[in-house]
């Protein structure tokens, strides 16, 4: 890896792939604790990566991509993991679990099929609904608390809408986009 791509916001966001067969390894051992822990750290990491980009002048398409690498994987451990400590909750959560998965995964199919690569648009609808995930898998696991499982659940499917949009407007893939009102912007501006 060159020194370019081996800096502190990508160092950072590689973290998570770090983490992920450790949280795996926490849950297959039955220590819920430990993962909600490391989870919390990577969720952290996940928060940081991002500013300290932006912050020393570190963004980059490579750094996009790995984060959103980085993202998929994490987000795959947690719903393995939740399987092996909390059965029972994801039994009784099973049409949000789907629901979740779904937005996750559908914008993916749409962008693969359409531009043959994975994207990393970056849409603050997506770092909303991460972050609304992230702390509402706390309550939900540590004293059953479901709502705010359920209302992130739907903040989850407005952001894979969003991005599912973005994927038709678009030409071509780009990183960072942040919104679909940018995308709009910008295709107003082209055609003007």
């Amino acid at each position: 890896m060159s020194s370019a791509r081996l800096n502190a916001a990508n160092l950072l966001t590689g973290f998570r792939l770090v983490a992920a067969p450790i949280l795996l390894g926490f849950a297959w051992f039955n220590k819920p604790m430990a993962f909600l822990v490391l989870l919390a750290v990577s969720f952290l990491s996940d928060v940081l990566d991002g500013y300290v980009a932006r912050r020393l002048g570190q963004a980059s398409s490579f750094g996009a991509r790995l984060d959103s690498w980085s993202d998929g994987v994490i987000y795959s451990t947690i719903a393995i993991s939740a399987w092996w400590l909390w059965p029972g909750i994801v039994r009784d959560q099973t049409p949000y679990v789907w629901i979740v998965v779904a937005s996750f995964t559908l914008p993916t199919i749409v962008a693969v099929s359409k531009f043959k690569t994975f994207t990393s648009y970056h849409t603050w609808s997506v770092k909303i609904a991460a972050a609304l995930m992230g702390s509402s898998i706390y309550p939900l696991f540590l004293i059953g608390l479901a709502w705010p499982f359920h209302w992130a659940t739907f903040v989850c499917v407005l952001a894979a809408l969003e991005e599912i949009a973005i994927t038709v407007l678009m030409a071509e893939p780009h990183s960072n986009v942040g919104s679909i009102f940018r995308v709009i912007r910008e295709r107003h501006f082209r055609s003007s």
